[in-house]
């Protein structure tokens, strides 16, 4: 080690004068030390103060430049030398030496900036700031036959890609047909890997989608599934989820997944459906994916429906009633929930059976599953009342959303069960579903629904109240009164935050129940009257009139 000594102090006297011959064998005499101790001797180094000396022989560089940038390469690998290496202006000349022609010197300068910013979230924002991004993809495009040179430019484009601030940049240069460009020549699993790397997080971008969809990145993607599909190699199979997943986040962007949809004609379209009959779980489940990112819109949705898309799921469905694969269950069901949401196509999609289908799944315990479900369930039948009252008088159903009301752990699950009680009386208008509900302990909870944060819920409740108070109200009368409507809609009235609909459906609501006795007698015990006549001057015209009609009908019946 005081052998290093010497060479620090050597440095440091010949360091200015770079044509020095000293300074090429002092420079070995660093690396070679690095590579025995390095923690030790980048130690010796930084308290050397030869790190400034750098940055200056870095500034004028020479024939010694490239074992530099290496010194700094190594010795950045330890975390505490990181700092250092920045307060001793390194970063500048190291960037500026990215422009050079000097393949060497680019590969150790590359490996030198990664090095000092592994990790720091702030250093890499700087390196951006700085333009690395388009230096490096011009890189890529030139020095793509250097195997070391390509991997140091991905490494660099994996870590600066997870900065929400490089995406612009990255999309305003040509590294979707770079990356593209180079993913056809790989043949090795580890190459391909360290591509997908970098391919994920830029391929978040909505403008990256498209350009890589328009290099050719998908027909690369499928290639891969076809070759990988029936092997059993670990290999095989990770590349295999990993093509199939990216193929599934390209759709995720409307402009590239409408480019791959071409009208229900695209070839992309057209192989991601064979993929749902498949007997490989990933691919089924890329497919379901990729059927429910293509249903994002009314056109394809309907498309689908008439080219037979739904057949196609039902059967994937059916595959994993039993024992099925939780992942495949809600993929395709969010498929199914999406095809559902078009009104052309509610009626074609229940003749098709899927409501029964979906059912087959009411016993399912994963949240995720259910979630869909009761989602599917409630696009079915909007404003179809005759199958909203068939799965309305089914008691089972009932039941479990009943019981799925209170799943508090899981607010998603909790509110679509609720939704979907309130769905089932406002789109059947039956009394039959309304006594179903009734007798399944349902009402209390549209009471709770009522007093939901989000208005649509609050409205969607107090709609279904109304109907059961206009068609159903002795049998409804003791969940009403124990529940605590009259209360409830109290509460909501005097409330100035409450929204206009949200008080003329509760004004509604209390002229329906004043036809029972005991909530009558609520109604008049609390001072209605105040607060109804307050609200004949309300802005909104349709709860103003609402008031007048509301007052006169609490004035006669007090």
């Amino acid at each position: 080690m005081d052998n290093l000594s010497d060479t620090l102090e050597k440095l440091k006297l010949t360091g200015s004068d770079c044509a020095s011959d000293k300074l090429d064998g002092c420079l070995d005499c660093l690396l070679q030390a690095l590579g025995q101790n390095n923690v030790e001797s980048s130690e010796k180094i930084l308290q050397s103060g030869i790190l400034q000396v750098f940055a200056s022989l870095l500034n004028s560089q020479s024939s010694c430049t490239a074992k530099i940038a290496h010194i700094i390469a190594e010795i950045a690998k330890n975390e505490q030398l990181r700092i250092p290496c920045v307060d001793a202006g390194l970063i500048p000349p190291l960037v500026q030496l990215l422009n050079c022609k000097d393949q060497e010197v680019l590969l150790q300068t590359g490996r030198a900036l990664g090095n000092i910013c592994y990790d720091s979230h702030s250093l890499q924002a700087q390196l951006i700031n700085m333009g690395v991004i388009p230096t490096l993809v011009k890189l890529l495009g030139v020095h793509s036959q250097n195997t070391p040179l390509t991997e140091m430019c991905l490494v660099a484009f994996g870590n600066l890609a997870e900065l929400e601030s490089s995406k612009e940049q990255f999309a305003s240069t040509n590294v979707a047909d770079e990356l593209v460009k180079l993913f056809k020549k790989q043949t090795e699993h580890e190459k391909k890997e360290m591509i997908f790397e970098v391919l994920a997080p830029l391929a978040e971008n909505d403008a990256i989608k498209l350009q890589l969809v328009e290099a050719g990145l998908v027909e690369c993607l499928l290639d891969i599934v076809h070759q990988t599909v029936n092997s059993e190699k670990e290999d095989d199979i990770a590349e295999l989820k990993t093509a199939s997943d990216l193929m599934v986040l390209l759709l995720l962007g409307d402009e590239s997944m409408q480019k791959l949809f071409e009208g229900g004609k695209g070839s992309v379209f057209q192989r991601v459906l064979s993929w749902l009959p498949s007997h490989n779980h990933q691919l089924q489940l890329a497919g379901a994916l990729a059927i429910a990112n293509f249903a994002r819109n009314d056109g394809n949705c309907i498309h689908m429906v008439d080219n037979g898309i739904v057949q196609k799921l039902i059967d994937l469905l059916d595959r994993h009633v039993e024992d099925g694969n939780v992942t495949v269950q809600h993929a395709a069901l969010s498929a199914l929930r999406n095809l559902a949401i078009p009104v052309v196509n509610k009626a074609k999609m229940l003749s098709a059976g899927v409501a029964e289908e979906v059912l087959k799944f009411l016993k399912s315990e994963m949240p995720p599953v259910q979630f869909k479900l009761l989602g599917t369930l409630r696009m079915l039948i909007d404003a179809q009342a005759e199958a909203a009252e068939q799965l309305g008088k089914n008691t089972k159903l009932v039941e479990r959303l009943v019981e799925w009301c209170e799943a508090k752990d899981h607010a998603g699950v909790m509110g679509e069960s609720n939704r979907l009680l309130s769905a089932l009386i406002r789109h059947s208008k039956s009394k039959d579903v309304i006594r179903t509900i009734v007798e399944s302990g349902g009402i209390k909870h549209l009471v709770t629904m009522a007093t939901s944060e989000h208005v649509i819920m609050q409205n969607e409740a107090l709609v279904a109240l109304g109907l059961i108070a206009a068609l159903e109200l002795q049998t409804a009368e003791c969940e009403l009164e124990s529940a605590k409507l009259v209360q409830v809609l109290h509460r909501l009235l005097s409330d100035e935050r409450s929204a206009p609909e949200i008080k003329y459906n509760s004004m509604v609501l209390i002229c329906a129940v004043m036809g029972s006795e005991p909530l009558h007698k609520e109604v008049q015990s609390l001072a209605f009257l105040d607060v109804v006549s307050k609200l004949r001057s309300h802005e909104n015209k349709t709860v103003a009139q609402q008031a007048s009609l509301t007052e006169q009908k609490l004035t006669v019946q007090s």
